[in-house]
């Protein structure tokens, strides 16, 4: 492989560091997104239950000691309880635009690694194909072995665009449909939530 690498030339470079970006943003996605899910049922429960129990303060309590996007846009409506539901549903809507911008961070550079990976692999292409007519106009002859390397350079920047580009697209099509369903579970959970206000009466 480091081989292969060497032979690709001055563009194999910047292919490698496109792949270290989109890979380190990759991990990062992966322990944030992980670490924002939760068992929407369960979480519900718990707040119906305080709810119950203890009323809003309560509920809050068990918002502050959950991690999540969840937990955040219902603790910020249950902060305005007593003002009543419209106040309820304008601090959900505005926590939630909050927490879906935190949510897809980063995942616009995936994007732009994906596009630039095998732009910059045809562009190796086209420099090695450059390279390989000149060497045939200097020789004045078309032997295999003159334009052999031209030929190589061409298609190894375009093979390691490719591959970085299919890699980090497996990575961004996976965090988009971990956010879109994070996005759902949030807008049907605050739906309940606001739902299990008005039963209490709390408006």
């Amino acid at each position: 492989m480091v081989e292969y690498f060497n032979k690709g030339g001055l563009f194999m470079w910047p292919i490698l560091f496109l792949l270290i970006v989109g890979l380190v943003i990759s991990f990062e996605r992966f322990w944030t997104l992980s670490r924002a899910s939760i068992n929407t049922r369960k979480f519900l429960d718990k707040i119906k239950g305080a709810l119950d129990k203890g009323g809003v303060p309560a509920a809050i309590e068990v918002c502050e000691s959950t991690r999540g996007p969840i937990a955040s846009i219902f603790h910020a409506g249950l902060l305005r309880a007593n003002r009543g539901l419209e106040h309820v549903e304008k601090a959900i809507m505005n926590a939630g635009s909050i927490e879906m911008a935190f949510l897809e961070k980063g995942l616009v550079w995936l994007a732009t690694v994906v596009s630039l990976a095998p732009m910059l692999g045809f562009l190796g292409t086209v420099a090695g194909m450059v390279r390989a007519f000149d060497a045939i106009a200097k020789a004045n002859d078309v032997s295999p072995a003159i334009v052999a390397e031209g030929i190589s350079i061409a298609l190894l920047t375009t093979l390691f665009g490719l591959v970085v580009a299919i890699i980090i697209q497996f990575f961004h099509n996976y965090f988009v449909a971990k956010v879109d369903k994070l996005i759902i579970d949030m807008e049907e959970s605050s739906i309940e939530l606001v739902d299990t206000l008005l039963e209490k009466k709390l408006d």
